[in-house]
């Protein structure tokens, strides 16, 4: 499947729009390094606008909810009306929240901000208030099987210009560790996209005691390697208990970590509290969430310092806005979800939108593949550590239907974790 094309006309027009009336609007599917969901609105006057409609391991969902529901109730619309479409398509469905209904809502909203830009002659940035900073900062994600390893990937890193380094590092005793680039199980970069092109997920072990033993033991390795400037980040990926987050937490104290990222599943916003009560080390949640009632508690009792929603994810730019602004109240700060499975669109919304708000903290980057980047054409920039969206109106982002269509949609799944026992577990 390379593209799915859906138009028609509601029954009753929202307004009598002229020229900046939905007059098409397409789903389109390509898989260039890994599968992408891009919806491509255009108005009556042939401004196009991109978002980005990705859930990774599940992108089939999101085309489906887009095509056979939503595309129909655009066509017609007015695309200036970006705050009464958001509400329309989140009141309207009544069945709300989930990763697939805001996924689908927030590519809609990407891609009208991206018309609205267009038709004013502006970067995206400039709508949503005008440059808060020059350039945003970046961290890379450095790995290793073992030190030397882990040590030349922080080097790379810093050559490439990083200035703020995620280190994830494999585990005596577990075969394979998400974020670690190559391990004996996959032979090849591992992080640069987890979701395995194959007909069942990939099973991996998994052992908490081992990880808690291991890692404080790496972090004062790096530390004495390269110093106490380096900001350094470390991802838990739900793995722990609050109580093991909680040890975690205060083990990797003396390494002053700017952050230890999703210790423990956050879906239970009050487990945080126990965290909280153990550790200074400063807490990043959020990349699974998708609105700001997942947040409510997190936020309201100030148990995280960094907000990790994705724009794709949580709504479109309309509603990570409002999470940040909410979150702004209590000194927390925002860290962008920016891996391979958000595309080149939704990187670049992430972009303007860090652009913006006062509370920017910092911005995850993983550099996509050629092919992608191929595919997606983006004028957002990557200098001395910092990142820029651009100054073309819009996003800054073109689809590349010649390129898109080498490329046609493959299955794949992300990989789960068993424990030595046999227990499913977080992954």
């Amino acid at each position: 499947m390379s593209s799915a094309d859906q138009t028609g006309s509601t029954t009753t027009p929202t307004s009598s729009a002229g020229g900046t009336a939905i007059a098409r609007a397409e789903v389109l599917v390509t898989s260039p390094d890994r599968n992408f969901v891009t919806l491509r609105l255009t108005t009556a006057d042939g401004v196009v606008g991109l978002g980005d409609a990705t859930l990774n391991g599940r992108e089939l969902s999101v085309v489906s909810y887009l095509q056979d529901h939503v595309v129909p109730l655009l066509i017609g619309r007015d695309a200036h009306r970006i705050e009464d479409t958001w509400q329309f398509l989140y009141r309207s469905a009544y069945w709300r929240r989930g990763p697939v209904t805001m996924a689908a809502i927030a590519a809609v909203d990407v891609a009208l901000w991206d018309i609205k830009a267009k038709l004013a002659g502006m970067p995206l940035y400039q709508l949503l208030g005008g440059a808060s900073r020059n350039g945003l900062l970046a961290y890379g994600h450095a790995s290793g099987r073992d030190l030397p390893e882990l040590f030349d990937s922080i080097r790379k890193h810093r050559e490439q210009g990083f200035r703020a380094i995620r280190v994830q590092t494999s585990v005596p005793g577990i075969d394979s560790v998400y974020g670690v680039a190559a391990q004996p199980s996959t032979g090849g970069r591992y992080d640069y996209e987890p979701a395995q092109r194959t007909a069942l997920p990939a099973e991996e072990d998994w052992d908490t005691r081992a990880y808690l033993r291991h890692i404080p033991t790496v972090f004062e390795a790096v530390r004495s390697e390269f110093g106490p400037e380096l900001p350094l980040l470390h991802d838990g990926h739900h793995r722990m208990t609050p109580i093991q987050a909680a040890r975690l937490g205060k083990d990797l104290e003396p390494y002053d970590l700017f952050w230890l990222e999703d210790c423990t599943p956050a879906e239970n916003q009050e487990a945080l509290r126990l965290v909280r009560q153990h550790t200074t080390t400063p807490l990043a949640i959020g990349e699974v969430f998708n609105t700001v009632w997942d947040y409510q508690t997190l936020v309201r009792e100030q148990l995280i310092d960094y907000v990790r929603g994705a724009v794709t994810h949580t709504g479109g730019i309309t509603a990570l806005r409002r999470i940040f602004d909410f979150a702004a109240q209590y000194q927390i700060k925002s860290g962008i979800h920016g891996p391979t499975d958000i595309s080149p669109v939704g990187m670049a919304a992430a972009l303007h939108l860090d652009l913006a708000i006062h509370n920017f903290g910092i911005q995850e980057y993983m550099q996509h593949g050629a092919r992608t980047d191929e595919t997606f054409r983006s004028t957002f920039t990557f200098v001395d550590g910092f990142l820029h969206p651009g100054d073309e109106p819009g996003l800054g982002v073109l689809y590349d239907d010649d390129v898109a269509a080498r490329y046609p949609y493959q299955q794949a799944y992300l990989p789960f974790n068993r424990l030595k026992d046999g227990t499913v577990h977080d992954w």
